[in-house]
C-alpha cells in the first residue's frame, strides 16, 4: 500500500496555499513505463517542451487523494473537474525560450482553478519557484490585476531581456518559495500563483522520458 505524505504550507506575502503529496502516485513506475510508450508532440509557445496523453486510470486513481489533499485551503470544494491533464517534458535549451518561457506566469485568473504538478523522473531535482513581482508587488494574478501588471512588466522587459530559465531572484521577481522535484512527489496550488518550472542551467533537457525531467501537468477546477 502506497504511503501518502501531506504537507501543507502558506508562501509569500499573501500567504497563497500550497500543497505538497510524496507518495502521490500507487504505481509510478508504470506510469513511466506508460510514457516511455507515449507519442510526444510539441507544446505550443507556453510549456517549453513536449506533452503526450495520459492513460485513463490516472485521473480515476488519482483524484480522490487530490481532493482529500485540498481539505479545507482552497475553500468549498463539491466537485472536482478537469481542464486539462498531460504528460510533459521540458526539453528546449535556456538560450532558444520565448521571452513568456523565461518569466514567472500564471495558467488562469480565477481562484477556483488549481494547478497540479507530479515529478516522475527518479534522478531530476528542477522543482518549481513561486515569484513576487518587485514593481507592483503581486504575488497573484487575477482579471483585477492582470492590466496593471502585463503593462509594468512589459515596459520593463523591454527594457530589461531577461535569460533562459527563472530560479531565483531576479531584478524584475523575488522568489518566495521553491520545491525541490522528488520522485513521486505532487504540488497542489492555486493557477494564478506566479510560477515557473525551476531548470537549472545544467538540466538535461532529453526528449526521452527516461531520461528527462517527466511529469504531469494537470490543471484541475473545483466546483
Amino acid at each position: 500500500m502506497t504511503m501518502h505524505a501531506v504537507t501543507r504550507r502558506r508562501i509569500g506575502n499573501e500567504a497563497e496555499p500550497l500543497v505538497v503529496i510524496d507518495g502521490f502516485a500507487s504505481d509510478p513506475d508504470g506510469l513511466r513505463a506508460a510514457a516511455g510508450q507515449s507519442t510526444f508532440v510539441s507544446a505550443g509557445q507556453h510549456y517549453p517542451g513536449l506533452r503526450a496523453g495520459l492513460p485513463d486510470t490516472y485521473l480515476r486513481d488519482q483524484l480522490p487523494l487530490v481532493a482529500r489533499a485540498l481539505g479545507r485551503e482552497f475553500g468549498p470544494c463539491r466537485r472536482i473537474r478537469v481542464v486539462d491533464a498531460q504528460f510533459s517534458i521540458v526539453t528546449i535549451a535556456p538560450d532558444a525560450l520565448d521571452i513568456r518561457q523565461r518569466l514567472p506566469h500564471v495558467d488562469a485568473y480565477g481562484r477556483d482553478r488549481i494547478a497540479l504538478v507530479h515529478y516522475l523522473s527518479p534522478t531530476n531535482r528542477d522543482g518549481t519557484a513561486f515569484f513576487r513581482h518587485r514593481e507592483t508587488g503581486f504575488e497573484t494574478i487575477d482579471e483585477t490585476r492582470a492590466p496593471a501588471f502585463f503593462a509594468r512588466l512589459g515596459s520593463e522587459v523591454e527594457a530589461m531581456q531577461p535569460q533562459g530559465y527563472i530560479t531565483d531572484d531576479t531584478a524584475l521577481f523575488d522568489r518566495t518559495a521553491l520545491i525541490d522535484a522528488a520522485y513521486n512527489r505532487a504540488l497542489l496550488y492555486r493557477s494564478y500563483v506566479l510560477h515557473s518550472g525551476a531548470i537549472a542551467g545544467d538540466a538535461v533537457l532529453s526528449a526521452d522520458p527516461a531520461l528527462g525531467r517527466l511529469t504531469v501537468t494537470a490543471f484541475l477546477a473545483i466546483e
